[in-house]
């Protein structure tokens, strides 16, 4: 029963896991904002140009 315990092997890839997933989301978000951002800009200069 102690070997069940004291077995780690699995906690560095979940943790790894875990630190990518939450890099992705953070990814998802900046370009989300970015590309509204860059929509706006190009109305922008579409309207200007109109």
């Amino acid at each position: 029963m102690q070997l069940l315990i004291d077995d780690e092997d699995g906690q560095g890839l979940v943790e790894y896991g875990l630190i990518l997933a939450l890099v992705v989301i953070v990814c998802i978000a900046l370009l989300r904002g970015i590309g509204t951002s860059m929509t706006n800009k190009l109305n922008q200069v579409n309207n200007a140009l109109s």
